[in-house]
C-alpha cells in the first residue's frame, strides 16, 4: 500500500453539505473514505473508457419459457469463452431467471458482448456492471 498524502480542497458549503449527507447515507466513516471511493470510481470508468482489460458483471432478466433462449444465451457465452469467466443462473419466480454473468476482457469486447446478450428476444432487462481488475488502483 502507497503512503497517504494529506492535501486540501476547496467546496462551496452547499456542495459540501450535500456531501457530509451521501457520506452520512452510504456510512463512510469520513469524508476521505467517501471521496477515495469516488475517486476509484472515476479512475475504473476511464478504464473502460481507455479500453484496456477490465473486469465487470452483466446482468439479465428473462423469461425461461421463451422458446430457445437459454439456449441462444448459452451459445452466446460460449462464444465468448475467453472473456466469460462465471455464471450464475438464479430462479427469480416461476417465470423469470436472473443471470449474472462474471466477465475479464478488453471493455470493448465485454461491451459487445453485453450488448449481444440483452438484444436476445426474451430478455427483459440487461445491464453492465463496470469493475476494475483492480491493477490500476493501487
Amino acid at each position: 500500500m502507497s503512503r497517504l498524502v494529506r492535501f486540501g480542497i476547496s467546496l462551496g458549503e452547499d456542495l459540501l453539505a450535500r456531501f457530509d449527507e451521501l457520506v452520512a447515507a452510504r456510512g463512510y466513516a469520513s469524508r476521505s473514505e467517501a471521496f477515495r471511493d469516488l475517486i476509484r470510481a472515476s479512475l475504473v470508468e476511464e478504464e473502460w473508457r481507455a479500453g484496456g482489460e477490465v473486469a465487470g458483471a452483466i446482468t439479465l432478466v428473462y423469461d425461461h419459457h421463451r422458446k430457445d433462449l437459454v439456449n441462444r444465451l448459452a451459445d452466446i457465452q460460449h462464444d465468448a469463452h475467453g472473456l466469460v469467466v462465471s455464471t450464475q443462473h438464479i430462479h427469480l419466480d416461476h417465470d423469470h431467471c436472473l443471470e449474472i454473468i462474471a466477465v475479464r476482457g478488453r471493455a470493448k469486447d465485454v461491451r459487445r458482448l453485453a450488448d449481444s446478450l440483452r438484444s436476445v428476444k426474451g430478455v427483459l432487462q440487461g445491464a453492465i456492471n463496470m469493475a476494475s481488475t483492480g491493477k490500476k488502483l493501487g
